[in-house]
């Protein structure tokens, strides 16, 4: 029963939190403008960065890594209170995963914003911070690399989106030595997370494939 009441409480609050968009929140404040309505018309940080600077793109950074981090830190300890965790050590890292989860939900589809918002990758990302900071750093990497290679943004989100439930399977196994159906776990609730940012990127899979994908730039229409 505790599981179950933890397991709601992760899930109500990482989408609540999750629904939060600041590319919205901050474009609207400074710009008087709507996100969706310009750019790519999607709601995150490539697009806001692109149509209304650094300004913009640095807070909407912030605002949307924050949001993952509260979001999972809030289910962990709900959890750690309910003492819902893992026996013996009331070890709650698993809730963190369904928090997270409905943390990309909330972004992708938000409550506040007629459910239509950005895809998710900064949030689901975030969440990883209280989670496992090393695995966020792996997935960090792999983006900065891929980026730097490529220059594609979704491809980088793409690629750190796939490595994550490997990174978080061998990290638990050989690292953190919790053994092999705990590893599993992990890794198959991770599977969600990863799997709805890359679904978000369908439509830049198929202009990647066409060869129309548009390469990131440290330039912005003013």
């Amino acid at each position: 029963m505790k599981v179950i009441i933890a397991l709601l409480i992760a899930a109500a609050l990482g989408y609540f939190i999750g629904s939060f968009n600041f590319s919205i929140i901050v474009v609207k404040l400074m710009k008087g403008r709507d996100i969706r309505k310009v750019g790519s018309g999607n709601a995150g940080l490539t697009n806001t960065y692109r149509c209304f600077g650094p300004a913009c793109a640095g807070l909407t950074l912030a605002g949307d890594l924050l949001k993952g981090v509260v979001a999972v830190w809030l289910s962990q300890l709900a959890a750690s209170l309910l003492k819902a965790g893992f026996v013996p050590d009331n070890e709650v890292k698993y809730i963190g995963f369904i928090a997270g989860f409905f943390a990309i939900i909330g972004h992708v589809f938000p409550l506040y914003y007629g459910f239509k918002g950005g895809k998710g990758v900064l949030v689901g990302v975030a969440s990883f911070i209280p989670i496992d900071p090393r695995v966020f750093l792996i997935l960090l990497a792999i983006f900065i690399a891929v980026l730097a290679i490529t220059k594609y943004v979704s491809l980088s989100s793409v690629f750190g989106a796939l490595y994550a439930p490997i990174a978080i399977f061998f990290i638990s196994l050989i690292v953190d030595s919790v053994g092999f159906g705990r590893s599993l776990l992990y890794m198959l609730l991770c599977i969600p997370m990863a799997g709805m940012v890359v679904y978000m990127h369908r439509s830049n899979i198929e202009r990647l494939k066409a060869g129309t994908e548009s390469k990131f730039t440290f330039k912005f229409n003013k």
